[in-house]
C-alpha cells in the first residue's frame, strides 16, 4: 500500500436503516461491537438499526450512538483486515466523538452513552421547530458571512455553521432569521438554498446551553490521550494537550465545523488517501471537492472496503 492514509467518521445525515448489513453477514464483529454498545445503553441498538422505524433512528439521541457504533465497528474490521494505519483521524461534527473513541482516547461505552447525551441535550435546548438549517450552494464562505450578519441584524440567530467544501456552506439558527438568511444568500448570487429536514440547529450559539449541560457529562470522563492525532472541527487544528481537546470537542457544539480546512489540514500532512469510516459516502463527495488529488472511498460495504484494502 503506497498510499499515507487519514479516516474521516461522518456525523449526522449519514444514518440509514439497514446501514452495514450487507458487511455483518459476512463479519460478525459488527454485529459484536452494535451489542457491546446495547449494553451500555441498555437497548437493542442492532435492532434498532436493523428493523426499527425511520423516525426513532433519525431521533438525534438515537442516531448519535447509532453512528459511532457503527463507525467503531468498521474501524475495528479495518484492523482485522490491514495492517495498514491512518496517519491521522478526524470527524465531522458527531464523527469528532467516532474519532476519539477509535483512537482510545475514550471507550466506545463512554463514547456511546457520551453521545447519547449530546444527543437529548440538543434537542432539549431548542423547542421543536423553533430551529432550521439550510445548505447554501455556490457561494464564498465570506459571501454567505456577510449575507447572515445581514439578515440577523433584524432579530434572531442565524450563522454560517458547516463549512463543508468549496461553494457548500451550511448556516443554522431561529427559523426565521435562517430563512431570511436563505433570501440574502440568494440575493447576494447562490444558486440554490435547501432548508433541511433537522430537528436541531447544530453547531450555533442555540446549543452553548447544551454544551454547559455536557460539560458535566465529560467531567466524569476518564479522557486519555489519543493514540493518533486528530484534527479537530474548531480550529483544524491538532490539540496539543488534553484539556484543550476536550475544549474542542465541547465547544464544537456551538461553533461551526471547519471541514474544508480539516482536509486541507490531512492533505499538507502529507496524507493521499482518505477513508470515510461510517456509514454512507457523504464525506467522499465533499473530500474530492476539496483537493481533487486525493483518493477517496467508504468502508461501508463489501466493495467500498475491498477498494480502501488496495490503495
Amino acid at each position: 500500500m503506497s498510499n499515507t492514509l487519514g479516516f474521516v467518521f461522518p456525523g449526522q445525515g449519514s444514518q440509514q436503516l439497514g446501514m452495514l448489513s450487507e458487511l455483518a453477514a459476512l463479519y460478525p464483529s459488527i454485529q459484536e461491537t452494535f451489542e457491546q454498545s446495547s449494553e451500555a445503553l441498555g437497548f437493542d441498538l442492532w435492532a434498532m438499526v436493523q428493523s426499527g422505524e425511520e423516525s426513532v433512528l433519525n431521533a438525534t439521541e438515537n442516531t448519535q450512538p447509532a453512528l459511532l457504533t457503527a463507525s467503531v465497528a468498521l474501524w475495528r474490521l479495518w484492523g482485522q483486515l490491514s495492517e495498514a494505519k491512518p496517519v491521522v483521524l478526524a470527524g465531522h461534527s458527531l464523527g469528532e466523538y467516532s474519532a476519539l473513541v477509535c483512537a482510545g482516547a475514550l471507550t466506545l461505552e463512554e463514547g456511546v452513552r457520551l453521545v447519547r447525551r449530546r444527543g437529548e441535550l440538543m434537542q432539549q435546548a431548542v423547542a421543536p421547530g423553533a430551529g432550521a438549517m439550510a445548505a447554501i450552494l455556490g457561494l464564498d464562505d465570506e459571501a454567505v458571512r456577510l449575507a447572515c450578519l445581514e439578515a440577523a441584524k433584524q432579530g434572531g440567530v442565524v450563522a454560517p455553521v458547516n463549512f463543508n467544501c468549496p461553494g457548500q456552506v451550511v448556516i443554522a439558527g431561529e427559523k426565521a432569521a435562517v430563512e431570511r438568511g436563505i433570501l440574502a444568500c440568494k440575493e447576494a448570487g447562490a444558486k440554490r438554498a435547501i432548508e433541511l429536514p433537522v430537528s436541531v440547529p447544530s453547531h450555533c450559539e442555540l446549543m452553548k446551553p447544551a454544551a454547559d449541560e455536557l460539560a458535566a457529562s465529560f467531567a466524569r470522563l476518564n479522557f486519555v490521550t489519543p493514540s493518533l492525532p486528530i484534527v479537530q472541527n474548531v480550529d483544524a487544528n491538532i490539540a496539543d494537550d488534553l484539556v484543550i481537546l476536550q475544549k474542542n470537542v465541547l465547544s464544537q457544539l456551538y461553533n461551526p465545523v471547519l471541514w474544508t480546512a480539516s482536509v486541507q489540514r490531512m492533505s499538507e500532512m502529507g496524507v493521499t488517501a482518505l477513508v470515510e469510516c461510517g456509514p454512507g459516502k457523504v464525506l467522499c463527495g465533499l473530500n474530492k471537492k476539496i483537493d481533487r488529488s486525493l483518493e477517496v472511498v467508504s468502508i461501508c460495504d463489501v466493495a467500498g472496503l475491498e477498494k480502501a484494502l488496495s490503495l
